[in-house]
């Protein structure tokens, strides 16, 4: 297994947020995002946790600190219910090795330390094996298909993977 860091994000994180803004790594979002969209995003990963309405990682792959991703959470409202959302993106050249799974795990501990909802929501669409996978491996329950927007204006079909917070 490979060993993996997540550490807060950062203003100097910009440079990782355009590799995953790369075509491959945006087909299960929509396409990649114009600058001022990146900008914007970059933004709001660096406030997130400021805002206590969430928090968003870099993936760092030890040991020489590479980054290789992202991971976080926020405060969503779904189906009329307050819960955390949870989202990864792992570069291309480092998938397939279980970092996107360690690093979600360590994100679910930030979240089980916070307990201000009761569960954890993650939306991967029914055509992503790899991210339904982790949902799967990390003890997320199925609920059902369900249907999104996103990028606004993008309708898109995902599978509503859902987990209890740990103490809650």
């Amino acid at each position: 297994m490979p060993e993996v860091r997540i550490e807060p994000w950062a203003k100097n994180d910009l440079d990782l947020l355009h590799l995953l803004n790369a075509p491959e790594m945006t087909v299960h979002f929509g396409g990649s995002e114009n600058e001022e969209k990146i900008l914007s995003r970059h933004k709001r990963y660096c406030e997130i946790a400021g805002q206590g309405t969430g928090r968003m990682f870099k993936i760092l792959l030890l040991p020489y600190f590479e980054p290789v991703g992202s991971v976080g959470y926020w405060d969503t409202i779904w189906q009329e219910e307050s819960v955390y959302e949870i989202g990864w993106s792992v570069l291309t050249a480092f998938q397939g090795r279980g970092i996107a799974t360690i690093a979600t795990a360590k994100a679910i501990d930030y979240i089980n330390t916070e307990k201000k909802h009761s569960f954890i929501h993650a939306f991967p669409k029914i055509n992503n094996p790899a991210s339904n996978a982790i949902c799967r491996k990390l003890g997320f329950s199925f609920n059902g298909e369900c249907d999104f927007e996103y990028p606004i204006g993008n309708p898109i079909r995902c599978n509503d993977w859902v987990l209890e917070v740990s103490g809650k």
